[in-house]
């Protein structure tokens, strides 16, 4: 009785709250972007359907390339037009420059502060500084190109024992996955974790680290409804906040194990052993999680439009030709001439972006947006796959066409894949020599056919 008592006065609560918020806003604001009709504290939601990237695109096409829209109890701004794009992250960068707090980056970020989710301020830029200075830049990264070219090396011997009697059917998606996955662990702890050619030193390790990366795709999405109903965050209904505390904690022991190896063994090439390297001088500043599922699922689009499209596939691999040759490997040093792979994957990107809404920013302070005010506090979603596919900005825009990319990159605003501006994606770098490197070896060593 007294448990039900204590929900019926949270909800009561709940709703006080929501429409008091409702009715501020509509009193202080008046000139907000259009906006759909909402209902009674969800808002918009019920106007959202999977997958959100092409449910908000329907709804601009009612209601134009800059909508606001309550997510809850949480305002958003939606754009998806080039000159939108431009003037929220380039004219207002500064203002939108902020993330929103999410609640599981209270558990599995330090509390919102490592470089994806920290605020905009005196540690983000540092953070920024260090990751493009001194892990990302292209010295670098070309100290570890042996690392890649060995990972792509073992990826090629896996398909060819699995095609050697002939054509085979394999499952592209989990091979991709542990091919980033350890080029980037190796990069960074100098660990393969996937695959058959784990060390059996590294096998209770590499175990604990798949564990986590499951447990890290289940739970954050569980959380999404806190983040837009902050009131619920005091409320743990679903056990969410005892498994994000052991989740964090579980991260938090395996980071720092990987690290006190690393303080006795400083001689190998890693990225943990440069950091403590650089630790002394700033030793609050050193924590980079990586990210190495985007990149999988590029590759895994990539493969099923060259499928799709075997007069590409057939241009692809002649060019490879002429440029590498029959009698070696492609390298990373021959991607630059190969102009029509690098025109495929900026192709693939403008169709299948990885993040088809970019990471959500976060407005400091009150903006104006093509003469509409926005209110701070405001999240800000680009829809970089709608205007990816704005047939007013692309000619035939849903055909897989790589020679549109031909002569060079598209104009600004009009293809992001990895954003812009001060949040824009430091890792496009490493994105690209994998990708690069990963599809070429395929086109170069295999034939390809469709199963279906």
């Amino acid at each position: 009785m007294e448990e039900t008592m204590i929900y019926t006065i949270l909800i009561t609560l709940f709703l006080v709250v929501a429409v008091k918020l409702m009715l501020q806003t509509r009193k202080q604001h008046k000139n907000l972007p259009p906006s759909p009709p909402s209902l009674p504290i969800i808002g918009h939601l019920h106007l959202l359907k999977q997958p959100i990237h092409q449910s908000l695109n329907n709804l601009s096409q009612k209601y134009g390339s800059i909508m606001y829209l309550r997510l809850g109890l949480r305002p958003a701004l939606v754009v998806s037009s080039p000159s939108a794009v431009e003037e929220c992250l380039t004219k207002n960068d500064v203002v939108f420059a902020n993330r929103p707090d999410f609640y599981a980056g209270m558990y599995l970020s330090y509390n919102n502060t490592t470089l994806g989710a920290a605020r905009y301020g005196d540690h983000w830029r540092n953070l920024r500084r260090i990751s493009t200075v001194e892990i990302l830049s292209s010295t670098r990264l070309n100290q570890f190109r042996s690392i890649r070219n060995d990972e792509i090396s073992t990826l090629l011997g896996r398909l060819h024992r699995v095609s050697s009697q002939g054509f085979a059917k394999v499952e592209l998606r989990s091979i991709f996955f542990d091919l980033t996955t350890n080029v980037i662990m190796r990069m960074v702890a100098g660990k393969r974790y996937y695959g058959e050619e784990v060390k059996e030193s590294c096998k209770k390790q590499a175990s604990k680290f798949r564990e986590i990366m499951e447990e890290l795709f289940a739970y954050t999405g569980s959380a999404i409804l806190r983040d837009l109903f902050p009131i619920l965050q005091w409320i743990d209904y679903d056990g969410i906040i005892k498994k994000l505390v052991r989740l964090g904690e579980k991260i938090d022991s395996f980071l720092q194990e990987l690290i006190e190896e690393h303080r006795i063994d400083k001689d190998r090439n890693t990225m943990i052993n440069h950091l403590l390297a650089l630790q002394e001088s700033q030793p609050q500043y050193y924590n980079q999680r990586p990210d190495s599922e985007t990149s999988s699922i590029a590759l895994e689009w990539a493969i099923s439009n060259l499928l799709n499209n075997p007069n590409v596939l057939k241009k692809a691999k002649a060019e490879i030709n002429t440029h590498v040759g029959e009698d070696r490997l492609i390298d990373e040093s021959d991607l630059p001439k190969l102009n029509y792979l690098q025109s495929i994957i900026s192709e693939n990107l403008r169709l299948y972006p990885v993040a088809p809404l970019l990471a959500p920013h976060l407005s400091s302070d009150d903006c104006t947006i093509q003469g509409f005010h926005v209110p701070s506090d405001t999240m800000l979603f680009a829809n970089i796959w709608a205007i990816q596919r704005d047939p007013n900005l692309w000619e035939d825009p849903t055909s897989f066409k790589p020679e549109r990319f031909e002569n060079g990159k598209a104009e600004a605003f009009k293809f992001l894949p990895f954003g812009l501006g001060r949040r824009a994606c430091p890792g496009e770098g490493l994105a690209n020599r994998i990708m690069g490197l990963t599809l070429g070896s395929l086109i170069q060593c295999f034939e390809w056919e469709r199963v279906d």
